[in-house]
């Protein structure tokens, strides 16, 4: 991407599939949130000679989707194609959703399967599209898997907005494969060529684990985790009015868990707690697991991939305890917040608590009164506001 400016080569040539047709729900929508951008455009364009070679069968291989938002790339390739068996993989629960009602609406239910992100996504892959992600360890586990069980002539066409790109993507990705091309930019999009997996590439570390001092915990973090293995200043400034939680509460909802910091901080605690840690992200499940592991509460915490609570029965939960996202995607949206006290006002028993932090400008207390009850500010610091929510009857 060094020296390369951003320019027009081009409509994409992609007739025969409508993204306007796409959808988010049951994801937030809203005018300025997407279902596709231009990237997914660039990707598929750039993969078209290769795609075409699958559905030919002059490529005796399979197509791989990693990245993948609401079906834009996937549904694209099966519609556009005419190509079946494709694996995708999709962090978030809520995109993963978002595709399967995308392809029912479309007709192409039998076009994919989701998958975890493992090496069975990737086995055997002759073609990979990749919407590249913003995180640098992300980037290195998929490539790492990539690398692992691709075919060895596998041809993964990348892309991502060029704000979001930078050459440490490139020197991450060079420590796994011997070709890393750039491709011409296009509405402030940019493709990359990468081919050549390295046979001296780094084994295998995800997940990736720290011990963190304030906690005395070890904390497990896969890539694509919100503050990977670090104590988010939120969660960490949350955590110390933890002694006036819900004083006996039998069970406790780590909502939004990531990696599994307030999960394993209430957990040991608490002795007699039990801890329901959910997140609608995989890699935030997967490392909340790790995390109850390696400090010993895997008996004690259950982790659940779900969106919003919504296979959480209503008026069972004592305690709910969220650090709630500001932004969806890239882009700064209260509706993630606003979901999920939703989901928590649902969730609570009448006298159940929800704790929360937030970013002190947000002032998020006029809407916890409405959605939830009762909302006393606890606490303040320079950056954030705790408030505890009370269930009325």
């Amino acid at each position: 991407m060094d020296g390369m400016q951003d320019r027009e080569p081009g409509t994409p040539d992609l007739a025969g599939f409508d993204f306007a047709q796409l959808r988010r729900f049951p994801d937030i929508e809203a005018e300025n949130l997407f279902a596709h951008d231009a990237t997914d455009e660039l990707i598929l364009t750039t993969a078209s000679s290769a795609l075409a070679a699958v559905a030919a069968g002059t490529d005796v291989g399979s197509v791989a989707i990693v990245g993948e938002r609401y079906g834009a790339l996937t549904l694209g390739a099966a519609e556009i194609h005419g190509l079946s068996g494709i694996k995708v993989n999709q962090d978030g629960i809520s995109g993963e959703l978002a595709l399967a009602a995308n392809a029912q609406r479309l007709g192409l239910e039998g076009s994919f399967t989701s998958m975890a992100l493992n090496g069975e996504l990737f086995a055997g892959a002759t073609v990979v599209l990749w919407q590249l992600p913003r995180s640098l360890d992300e980037l290195a586990e998929t490539a790492e898997l990539i690398n692992a069980h691709a075919a060895p002539d596998v041809q993964i066409i990348a892309g991502g907005r060029i704000k979001h790109m930078t050459l440490a993507m490139n020197t991450v990705l060079g420590h796994y494969f011997n070709q890393v091309i750039p491709g011409r930019a296009w509405r402030k999009s940019r493709p990359l060529v990468v081919s050549g997996p390295r046979e001296d590439a780094p084994a295998s570390s995800f997940p990736h684990s720290e011990f963190n001092q304030a906690l005395g915990l070890t904390l497990c973090a896969h890539g694509a985790t919100f503050a990977g293995t670090k104590l988010d200043i939120g969660t960490r400034f949350l955590l110390d009015f933890e002694p006036q939680m819900r004083p006996g509460a039998a069970t406790a909802i780590d909502l939004g868990c990531g990696n599994g910091a307030i999960a394993a901080a209430l957990a040991t605690a608490r002795p007699g707690l039990q801890v329901t840690a959910t997140d609608q992200s995989a890699s935030a499940v997967a490392s909340t697991e790790a995390t109850a592991l390696v400090n010993g509460l895997d008996g004690r915490i259950t982790s659940v991939r779900d969106d919003a609570m919504e296979g959480f029965a209503p008026a069972s939960a004592e305690l709910v305890v969220l650090n709630p996202p500001f932004h969806v995607g890239a882009t700064v949206h209260a509706g993630i917040a606003l979901k999920l006290f939703d989901a928590a006002a649902r969730v609570l028993a009448p006298g159940g608590e929800l704790w929360t932090v937030y970013n002190r400008h947000l002032d998020y207390r006029a809407q916890l009164e409405q959605r939830v009850g009762r909302t006393t500010i606890i606490g303040r610091n320079p950056k954030f506001t705790v408030a505890v929510s009370r269930k009325v009857s």
